[in-house]
C-alpha cells in the first residue's frame, strides 16, 4: 500500500481532512524516516489542506523530525521535575559517553540525542523516551545498561540483516 493510500485510508476516519494531519504525518514519517519540506507538502496535497497547517503540526510536536534521526532517538526530559532529579547531569553524561552534543547523531547512526520539554512522567523523573518506550528513575548506571541493551538490539538487527543478505546455500 502506498503512502497516499495509507493516508487516504486514515483520513476517512475523521470528520474533516484537517483532522487527519497528525495521523498522516505519522504515516509519512514511518515511510520516509523523517519529514523534510517536500514530504510535508505532499501530505498537505494528499489531504487537500493548507500547507501551513501541516508545517505547524510537524514543527510543534517533538515526535516529528525534519532531519533524519538515529536508529534510537534518545529524548531526555528537561522539564522542572526531571531537572530537579538530575536530568541536566544525565544530559552531560550522555553527551560525553556518546561523543555528541544535544541534537546530534552518533557517526554510526545508532543514537540521536535530544531534550524534550515534558514527557508527562514526573512520577519517574528523570525520564527519557526511546522510540515509544519510557525509561524512568534514571541514573548513570541505568543509562549505561540501557545503552548496552540498545547496542545489543542493533547488533542483533544487523546480524539478521546480514544473514538474510547471504546467498542461498551460504
Amino acid at each position: 500500500m502506498t503512502m497516499r493510500e495509507k493516508i487516504e485510508e486514515a483520513a476517512v476516519r475523521y470528520p474533516n481532512r484537517r483532522s487527519a494531519i497528525m495521523p498522516a504525518l505519522l504515516i509519512a514519517q514511518r515511510e520516509h524516516g523523517h519529514l523534510p519540506g517536500p514530504v510535508l507538502e505532499e501530505v498537505a496535497d494528499i489531504l487537500g489542506v493548507e500547507r501551513i497547517w501541516v508545517y505547524e503540526l510537524a514543527t510543534f510536536y517533538t515526535h516529528f523530525h525534519a532531519e533524519p534521526v538515529g536508529m534510537f532517538h534518545l529524548q531526555l526530559c528537561d522539564n522542572v521535575s526531571c531537572m530537579l532529579c538530575g536530568s541536566d547531569n544525565l544530559l552531560k553524561y550522555l553527551e560525553t559517553v556518546l561523543g555528541i552534543k544535544k541534537g546530534g547523531t552518533t557517526p554510526d547512526g545508532l543514537f540521536t540525542l535530544s531534550t524534550v520539554e515534558c514527557l508527562g512522567a514526573c512520577e519517574m523523573a528523570p525520564t527519557m523516551q526511546v522510540g515509544d518506550d519510557y525509561h524512568g528513575n534514571l541514573d548513570i548506571a541505568r543509562i549505561d545498561a540501557l545503552l548496552n541493551r540498545l547496542r545489543a538490539t542493533a547488533g542483533r538487527a544487523a546480524g539478521i540483516e546480514h544473514a538474510s543478505a547471504r546467498p542461498q546455500g551460504a
